[in-house]
């Protein structure tokens, strides 16, 4: 896995980055650096089989191919997430963060869970979209479009002159230029219109 670091909020790495202690990298270094290693693990033989996930053909990590294509995971550890099908619908479940707390609720109740919600089938079709994109072998159309989503034509005709992402009737991919705008791609396909 190759991800760039995300500084997130009120962390140590927020606030050296404020204090001008912590240099990241701007856009077009972060791009630079994106591609290079893109070129290395190709040439090493590891493809990216997601947007920062390489593997020899074959050796895919089959565990994290669960979470990108909408399968079945439990969360059962402290501040664990899982999606479960059950009784018809999708459900997002979530485990109390603290550990204490955690192993507290099992001895009383068996189990960990802070929640357990059903998902709206638009929920769903919007994680099946955003998923699906980050795989190299893309978006399913047809179950996308069973989970209750649509591809707004003009979008991507636009995304597709563009070189953005490639797409036949049954399948939707999103081309090397397209994964470095990635949530852009996303949201241009997910804007309702």
């Amino acid at each position: 896995s190759l991800y760039q670091l995300t500084i997130e909020p009120d962390t140590v790495f927020a606030r050296l980055e404020a204090a001008g202690k912590l240099a990241i990298p701007g856009d077009s270094l972060a791009r630079a650096l994106y591609e290079e290693t893109q070129a290395l693990c190709e040439a090493a033989g590891l493809p990216a089989y997601e947007i920062s996930n390489h593997a020899r053909p074959g050796e895919e990590c089959r565990h994290n191919l669960v979470y990108w294509r909408m399968g079945d995971y439990a969360g059962i550890g402290p501040g664990a997430h899982g999606r479960l099908r059950s009784g018809g619908a999708c459900h997002a479940s979530a485990t109390l963060r603290h550990p204490e707390s955690w192993l507290e609720q099992v001895e009383r109740q068996g189990h960990g869970l802070a929640e357990f919600v059903p998902l709206t089938r638009e929920d769903v079709a919007s994680e099946i979209l955003i998923m699906g994109l980050r795989l190299a072998e893309g978006l399913d159309v047809r179950r996308y479009r069973a989970a209750g989503g649509t591809l707004r034509q003009d979008a991507l005709a636009w995304l597709s002159e563009e070189g953005l992402v490639s797409w036949t009737p049954d399948r939707l991919t999103v081309t090397p230029a397209g994964r470095l705008v990635l949530n852009a791609v996303i949201a241009q396909l997910s804007a309702r219109g």
